[in-house]
Order: C-alpha cells, then sequence, then structure tokens
C-alpha cells in the first residue's frame, strides 16, 4: 500500500514505496513465471554442457543438472504439461479451504463471531492474536497459508481496519515465523528425521527427540508475536489509511458491528456443530477400541506425515469452517435451501479464478527448477562454500543461517533442503564442538525468515489472489514491500535471541544443547 496518510513520509515509507513500484514494474505473475521456466530452460541447457555437477553428501551420488532442452528434456516437457498442473499440491489445498471459506465468510459467521468476541478489543490485541495464531499454525501443514490471511482480513474489517493490513499480516506471520511454535508438530518431525540421520556419520549412537529445540521455539514464539505486534501498530498501520466508504466498497456493513439478537443465536447454534463436529475429529484420532486410531498411521500415531490425519487437515480445516457457516446461515435466515449454499460456493471459486489460471504457469516453472536439479546443485555448492570460509562460534552460526536464507529463495521444500544440507554441516558442526540441535534451529530460522520475500514461493501467489479481491492492482511489488519489514524485523530478532542462547549456554529444548 503506497498511500500515506502523513504529509511527510519517512525514511522507510520511501524504501518501501519505492520497493514497492520496483516490484510492481516487473511483468504480470504470470507473464514473469512462464519467463522464469524459459530461462530455467536454457541455463539447465548451459550448465548440462558445461558439466556442471555437484556430489550430495546423504549418499556420494553426483547430481549432474539435467538439460532440458535435450530430446529427452523437450519429451518430458511435451508430455508432463498436464501431470505437473493437476498434480500442483497448493492449488487443491485452495480450492478445497474455499468451499469451507467462502461459506463461513458470505454466510456472515465469521464477522458475527469476531465481533461478538474482539469487536470491542483493541487493535493491538487483534493484531497480537493474529501473530500468535499464524505464528503457531504451522502445527497445520501448510493449512495457515490459505485459511488465515483472507479471515485476518475480515476481523481487520470488523474493527474498522484496512483488510490488507490485516491479510498481509496474517502471511507475514505464517510464513516468516514457520519455525517457531507453543506446540510440536510435523515441521519438527521432518526436520529431526535428517538430523539425526546426519548427526549418526559421527556419532552412531546419536539419538534424541524431535522436541531438541523446544524451549527456543516456545520463546520465539512469544518474541516474534511481540515484535510482530509493535512493527504493525507502530510502523505499518499508517501505511494503511482507511474510510467507511472504502469498507462499503470491500461489501463490509458498519453495521455488523453490532449484533443482534438473531445473530447470537446463530453464533450459539454453529458453536454447538462445532464442538460436535470436534468430539468426531477428536474420537477418530484415539484408539477407543484399543486397536489402532481410524485416523493414526500404520504405526498409531495421527502426527506423522504419513498419518491420514495429517494428510486431511485441509480437510478438517475446511469442514471446520463450513459446518457451522451453514447452521449459522440457516438459524439467521441467509440459507433458506441448498442452492443458497452452493452459490456461495461458486461465488468463492468465481473470485479465486485468476489464481487457478496462475497456477498453471507456476508449476510448470516450479517442475521445470526442480527436474533441471540446478537448485539442489546450487545448495550444494553454496553449502560446501560455507564450510570452507572457516567461520567459527556465532560467526559461523549466523553464516548459516544466511545461507538457509538464500537456498530458501530457490528451493521451496524445508525437508528437500535440509536432506541436502544437514549432510555437511550436521557433521562440520559436531566436529567443531556444537551439538546438532543448535545447527538444526538456525537452518530452520533462515528457512522461515526469506520464505514471504521469495518470488518462487508456493504460496505468494495464494496471497495474491486473496488480496485481488480487495484491490486488483495490488503486485508482487506491493506484497514483498509489505512482507520485507517484519522479514527483516524477525531476523533481528531471532539472530538476538541465538546470539543470547549461545552466550548463556541454555538448553535449546529437552536433549538438545549448544555444545556437546
Amino acid at each position: 500500500m503506497s498511500e500515506n496518510s502523513s504529509a511527510k513520509k519517512s525514511r522507510l515509507d520511501r524504501i518501501l514505496d519505492a520497493i514497492e513500484r520496483a516490484g510492481n514494474k516487473l511483468p504480470d505473475p504470470i507473464t514473469m513465471f512462464l519467463g522464469l521456466a524459459i530461462i530455467v530452460t536454457i541455463i539447465s541447457a548451459i550448465c548440462s554442457a558445461a558439466g556442471v555437477s555437484a556430489v550430495n553428501p546423504a549418499d556420494g551420488s553426483t547430481i549432474e543438472v539435467f538439460n532440458l532442452l535435450s530430446l529427452d528434456g523437450i519429451r518430458y516437457l511435451w508430455t508432463n504439461v498436464i501431470t505437473n498442473f493437476s498434480g500442483f499440491a497448493p492449488l487443491g489445498m485452495v480450492l478445497v479451504a474455499v468451499i469451507g471459506s467462502s461459506v463461513a465468510e458470505k454466510s456472515g459467521f465469521l464477522v458475527a463471531v469476531m465481533v461478538n468476541f474482539l469487536g470491542k478489543a483493541k487493535g493491538w490485541i487483534v493484531t497480537m492474536v493474529i501473530m500468535f495464531l499464524g505464528i503457531n499454525l504451522n502445527i497445520a501443514g501448510d493449512a495457515g497459508f490459505i485459511v488465515l490471511p483472507p479471515l485476518a482480513a475480515i476481523l481487520y474489517m470488523s474493527i474498522g481496519r484496512h483488510p490488507l493490513l490485516g491479510m498481509y499480516t496474517a502471511f507475514a506471520s505464517v510464513a516468516a515465523g514457520f519455525c517457531a511454535n507453543i506446540l510440536l508438530g510435523l515441521s519438527d518431525a521432518l526436520a529431526y528425521g535428517f538430523t539425526e540421520q546426519a548427526a549418526q556419520m559421527i556419532d552412531p549412537n546419536y539419538q534424541q527427540s524431535i522436541a531438541i529445540n523446544w524451549y527456543f521455539l516456545i520463546v520465539s514464539c512469544v518474541l516474534l508475536t511481540i515484535v510482530g505486534t509493535i512493527l504493525v501498530e507502530k510502523v505499518l498501520l499508517h501505511r494503511f489509511p482507511v474510510s467507511k466508504e472504502e469498507l462499503a466498497k470491500y461489501d463490509f456493513d458498519e453495521d455488523n458491528s453490532n449484533i443482534t439478537p438473531i445473530q447470537k443465536k446463530g453464533i450459539a447454534a454453529a458453536g454447538l456443530s462445532v464442538l460436535i463436529y470436534a468430539a468426531v475429529v477428536v474420537f477418530m484420532c484415539l484408539p477407543i477400541f484399543g486397536g489402532r486410531a481410524i485416523l493414526a498411521d500404520e504405526n498409531g500415531s495421527i502426527t506423522s506425515g504419513a498419518s491420514p490425519f495429517s494428510k486431511g487437515i485441509v480437510f478438517t480445516v475446511t469442514l471446520f469452517l463450513m459446518i457451522p457457516g451453514i447452521v449459522y446461515g440457516v438459524v439467521i435466515g441467509k440459507y433458506k435451501n441448498d442452492k443458497d449454499v452452493w452459490a456461495d460456493i461458486s461465488q468463492g471459486f468465481a473470485e479465486m479464478g485468476n489464481y487457478v489460471f496462475m497456477c498453471f504457469f507456476i508449476a510448470i516453472f516450479t517442475n521445470f527448477f526442480s527436474v533441471s536439479k540446478l537448485g539442489t546443485v546450487l545448495a550444494i555448492k553454496g553449502a560446501n562454500l560455507l564450510s570452507t570460509i572457516g567461520f567459527t562460534g556465532i560467526p559461523l552460526l549466523l553464516g548459516l543461517i544466511v545461507l538457509s536464507c538464500i537456498v530458501n529463495i530457490f528451493i521451496g521444500s524445508a525437508s528437500a533442503k535440509w536432506a541436502i544440507l544437514a549432510p555437511v554441516f550436521i557433521p562440520m558442526m559436531m566436529l567443531m564442538g556444537f551439538d546438532p540441535a543448535i545447527t538444526q534451529v538456525v537452518y530452520r530460522i533462515g528457512d522461515s525468515i526469506t520464505n514471504p520475500l521469495s518470488p518462487l514461493f508456493t504460496y505468494l501467489p495464494v496471497i495474491l489472489g486473496f488480496a485481488h479481491k480487495y484491490d486488483e492492482k495490488v503486485g508482487l511489488g506491493t506484497v514483498i514491500a509489505n512482507m520485507l519489514p517484519f522479514s527483516v524485523t524477525f531476523a533481528i530478532a531471532w539472530i538476538l535471541q541465538v546470539v543470547i542462547w549461545v552466550l548463556l549456554n541454555l538448553p535449546l529444548g529437552p536433549g538438545g544443547a549448544i555444545y556437546l
């Protein structure tokens, strides 16, 4: 949002405005991703001809750049376009989530609930709630990227603020704060699996648990919530002025701030439906009859990546929004029959049409980049470079954060990056006296910080699609300019936390230390 209500803009405002203008001069995202796919194809041919390769530290195999312009490359590109699009994971998750969010929003349920519980709250409290929820939603995998930003936009409108600021706040908290959490989740399990395997290259008896970073991440969650809230309230809020006329343009009625008796009845009925639904989900997660839970994997775990519960988390959240939305709509008279419900869902899908089209080209680019192995080779060479620089102590830890930030721009998958980097850095750091837990946590910090800044981040187009509902002029420059303050603030806070933790030699979690 380049508009500023102040007569004289601060230096930060001028910098962010310049970034926004420059970013928005880039081609349309669709054109940009198509162009990137072409560039990757050409670079793959050049690197392949030059014999560019790298040795995978995990298994010692040689990884060569695949020439996408070779005969085999052309055959692959020609035959996998449809498969790439249909198999693009974020698209399916977003469209499923739209079913629930459309009903919850268009029935009026979300606004009513938020106004009822937070309508009288001060703005900073609402911001803090959004920040805290976003940072902790990584426990639900990628669902936070899809569900929270549009909800935060509605919540901000309910307190008279610009919806885009709420949306950006939510997206930044989920993306840049992805590794911090109060509870342990799937991301902790995925990271530790590679850490343990790499540590056993030096110490065959090394074995801890996924909680080795837990204490550090709990403090991170609180710290990032506080600094993120201060950033929004003291720095970014004035960049998003909004009038009652603008709120009306966004189909937000100021009368929504007053809850009527029938709305209270609808909220109560919807709340009861949520409790019943939650009870059903809990029942399916418990081994009630002494055997395996319905939503557990073959080993009885519901939190592993292979469990039906983890794989179906987006569907679980969709029903969590859809069921109370329908109940609320029926009680207040918004939904007279099934056609009214389907009409709202259809409208929700219609609003995502541009995003679906964009996903076609994003899927092509991300697949081309993955198949070419350019990202993998770059990551390995970057890791090898850092290992030969000669840093020690805190500078070495900060160097790993920087490398992780850079690699994150080119490889989106956190597990794929750590699978490449862990076999290099875990043994190297252990030989220098560092516990695997500190190496893992600094990697995860870097892996989170640049998430919202990378044009290649899978969910950046998602936020663009949501933002276009409120302002069709929003471009990549707008989003990145508003994400940059969050990334920089989180980076500073996290680096200070790491330095303090190392200097005081505090435990990172159960079984997780700074030094061996």
